[in-house]
């Protein structure tokens, strides 16, 4: 049964506090994934504070003029990134401060690629991706394995997920990819090229998990393979996918070189329940790496790993750029997944696991561990 007693307080709140002390907070992430929510949770915190969006017209003559009282001493800005030279704004206002002051600066796509042409803001700010719940953040409300059901079913945004209806979660999503389709694809692109991005987005969604041709794709959509790389970065920029890449340290030459992509919403998918459950896994893994790279400096990667005659694993991770885990994930299986044992074997050194979502116990076979799904995700970090 689905829990609705979802924790008042996102991962990030804690963090996110104790860098406040030392400089701005950026918080990015997908349209309608809580940077709100958790910015006006934390505004609790303090005694006196103002939130300006600038979306808002007199909220937006506010933030110009820089008329917020000398004693507010959290200034939360929302769609900053609209603002033209923002950047400029922002080192001037941050530079010339009151002592007690500091700014939470809240965004979606432009707010994270930003920092591609050059930063002036360098030294700062501290920069936070809040992504959708997790089996983790759900740990203390709901037990893993009906945490993983869930998600498969209804995805990780909080809203289609608090909804526990698949009715109410299919509207939102029907209304949510429109929207961004309609508004913020403008932002990075034309008006004549809607139609053949919101083609490619439809492609991706039966693509999940698998190598990209990108040369495939622009055949079916009959535009360039550059164009089409160019259109799906803009889908990663707008946090609808994001991109796995192959790890090709010491095993290069045995490597295919095309990603793969998956959907922060594993609800908006095509496929079966396998392919939800690996979107699923991909999410939660994407959002224990950006927690530690951004909460604490770990230089830490996702891959994935194949090689040329087809062997692969669903997941590698990898820190300071050497492998420290394969990750292959399963529906059901109580045999370790051949590709599996073959890197295992070859690498003894990194930890493998596999991850069944339908298995009733945990076991350890040749030094792979065959794991629920469930119970693995909730021990990571975020």
């Amino acid at each position: 049964m689905m829990c609705n007693n979802i924790i008042m307080k996102r991962y990030l709140h804690k963090i996110i506090i104790k860098d406040l002390k030392k400089k701005m907070v950026f918080i990015t992430g997908p349209r309608q994934v809580g940077k709100t929510y958790l910015a006006k949770n934390i505004q609790q915190e303090f005694k006196k504070t103002i939130y300006l969006n600038n979306d808002d017209i007199e909220d937006t003559k506010t933030i110009r003029n820089r008329v917020w009282p000398l004693n507010t001493e959290l200034i939360i800005l929302d769609e900053i990134h609209k603002m033209k030279n923002w950047k400029s704004y922002l080192k001037g206002t941050f530079d010339t401060r009151s002592d007690n002051q500091t700014f939470l600066v809240t965004g979606s796509a432009r707010l994270d690629t930003f920092r591609q042409t050059g930063d002036s803001l360098a030294g700062r700010y501290f920069l936070y991706h809040l992504n959708p719940l997790s089996v983790k953040e759900l740990f203390s409300t709901m037990p893993p394995y009906e945490a993983v059901s869930a998600l498969n079913r209804l995805g990780g945004f909080p809203e289609p997920f608090l909804s526990s209806s698949d009715e109410h979660a299919q509207r939102w999503r029907q209304q949510y990819y429109t929207d961004i389709v309609r508004e913020d694809v403008m932002d990075f692109s034309r008006i004549n090229e809607i139609r053949s991005i919101r083609l490619l987005l439809e492609m991706l969604r039966n693509r999940v998990g698998s190598p990209l041709s990108f040369a495939s794709l622009s055949e079916d959509i009959q535009i360039s393979p550059n164009t089409v790389r160019k259109y799906i970065d803009i889908l990663e920029s707008l946090h609808i996918i994001f991109i796995i890449r192959p790890y090709h340290r010491n095993i290069a030459r045995s490597i295919l070189k095309e990603p793969k992509i998956y959907f922060y919403d594993s609800g908006y998918i095509r496929g079966d329940e396998g392919v939800r459950l690996e979107n699923t896994v991909a999410m939660c893994l994407l959002k224990h790496v950006q927690y530690l790279h951004d909460a604490k400096g770990t230089e830490i990667s996702l891959h994935y790993i194949r090689t040329k005659d087809g062997k692969e694993v669903d997941f590698a991770l990898a820190q300071k750029g050497l492998l420290t885990h394969f990750i292959e994930v399963k529906l059901s299986a109580s045999a370790i997944d051949k590709n599996l044992k073959y890197f295992k074997e070859r690498y003894s050194q990194v930890n493998a696991v596999q991850l069944v979502h339908n298995s009733r116990y945990d076991k350890e076979i040749n030094n792979i561990k065959i794991v629920r799904a469930g119970d693995w995700l909730a021990q990571l970090s975020a």
